[in-house]
């Protein structure tokens, strides 16, 4: 059974962290990456996961694909160089990575995003732009192996897409 990534961080949205969450349990095994592992990480409303590994530990070769979920926590995942690194990894293998809202930021921080198409939640459009990116305002973009989204309504297709990528 392929195995997924989805980071964990504090100030997560419920939302992008719950319903990927179980949705992938469905078809594939899921582990939840914290910058620490064994470490609970709080929602923005104070709902609390634990991670099941920290980013140092992970192998990007030993997953299909990552999941980043949105609320303020990309901002605490972009500051760990070792969720950074995993989350490039992950994409210089040509693996699937789905980024929804805030989620961005990571992958400004991780990957050259020059020639990307992407979306995300419309406050972090001017990062993503700097970033070399092209933003647009749609529900789900796909970009070769990126898959954006930008807010818990579009949560539907941009998980679909990223089950589609992951069976292929």
């Amino acid at each position: 059974m392929k195995k997924i990534a989805i980071l964990l961080e504090n100030i997560f949205d419920e939302q992008e962290l719950i319903y990927p969450y179980h949705r992938l349990r469905e078809d594939f095994e899921v582990e939840l990456i914290g910058t620490k592992g064994d470490t609970e990480y709080k929602s923005k409303a104070g709902f609390a996961m634990t991670s099941d590994i920290g980013s140092k530990e992970a192998k990007a070769e030993d997953y299909a694909g990552v999941f980043i979920p949105g609320g303020f926590s990309p901002d605490y995942m972009r500051r760990s160089d070792d969720t950074i690194e995993f989350v490039k990894k992950i994409y210089d293998l040509g693996k699937p990575i789905a980024a929804i809202c805030h989620a961005g930021w990571v992958l400004a921080s991780a990957i050259d995003l020059k020639e990307k198409t992407l979306t995300s939640y419309p406050s972090i459009k001017n990062d993503l732009l700097h970033a070399g990116a092209t933003w647009v305002d749609q529900e789900v973009v796909v970009d070769g192996q990126l898959i954006t989204g930008r807010n818990p309504k579009d949560l539907p297709a941009v998980v679909k897409a990223f089950v589609d990528a992951l069976k292929k």
